[in-house]
């Protein structure tokens, strides 16, 4: 049994994952602002957890409750901020946000929970195909493409700089899967793809993807609008 921690779980690809792990017998804690949907789910081993990843108070609350559970082997960075709107349109405080969301609060969530986390354990990163250079990119996306690729170099960065003593860093750029937040992003948009299906890929790789990977961008896409 593994003790995982999970970002943004009270919808989408978040919400399938901790389910997941909790019907495969895992501990886990599911971070999110909403709390309501993982409470409702009532999953045997999954605590919920309150939690903004731009509120250091409350990040600070996380980090104590999981200092007292012993080591944590996996961290999901799976919250993500979403804003679709033409780029000489968006006022700074929406680009910042974005970036809170998306990079800063990665950032120092995983520097609270590096520390309480074993060399053999893995931090999986949660991108997206827009964030990858040379990929496909669309109009209205700038703050949050350009945050997920931010995403992707600091994958890269943490990996050398923890090389010799661990944990692992990796990161999945998804594609379109059916999500709310897609729905946002391309209203009208069917994807190929459902969320229990990446959230099981996701599991199973948060789990076993260490031991052959470290520093590196999985790209799972079968379809980009």
């Amino acid at each position: 049994m593994a003790t995982i921690v999970v970002t943004g779980c009270s919808r989408g690809i978040g919400y399938e994952l901790i389910q997941v792990l909790s019907e495969q017998g895992h501990r886990v804690f599911a971070l999110s602002r909403n709390q309501g949907p993982i409470n409702d789910l009532n999953l045997q081993g999954v605590e919920g957890l309150e939690c903004d990843v731009a509120n250091e108070a409350q990040l600070q609350q996380v980090k104590d409750r999981l200092s007292s559970e012993g080591p944590i082997h996996a961290l999901v960075h799976n919250a993500g901020r979403l804003l679709n709107k033409p780029f000489l349109e968006i006022e700074s405080d929406e680009f910042e946000e974005v970036y809170r969301v998306n990079v800063f609060g990665v950032a120092r969530l995983t520097q609270l929970v590096l520390p309480l986390m074993d060399g053999a354990g893995h931090v999986v990163n949660i991108s997206s195909i827009g964030g990858v250079q040379g990929s496909v990119k669309f109009p209205g996306l700038s703050a949050y493409s350009s945050s997920k690729a931010a995403l992707i170099g600091l994958t890269e960065m943490w990996a050398e700089e923890f090389k010799e003593e661990g944990p692992a860093f990796n990161c999945i750029a998804l594609g379109a899967v059916q999500t709310e937040m897609l729905e946002e992003a391309f209203p009208g948009y069917q994807a190929p793809v459902g969320p229990r299906a990446v959230a099981e890929y996701i599991a199973h790789f948060t789990l076993t993807g260490q031991e052959l990977y470290n520093g590196k961008v999985l790209q799972l896409s079968k379809s980009v609008p």
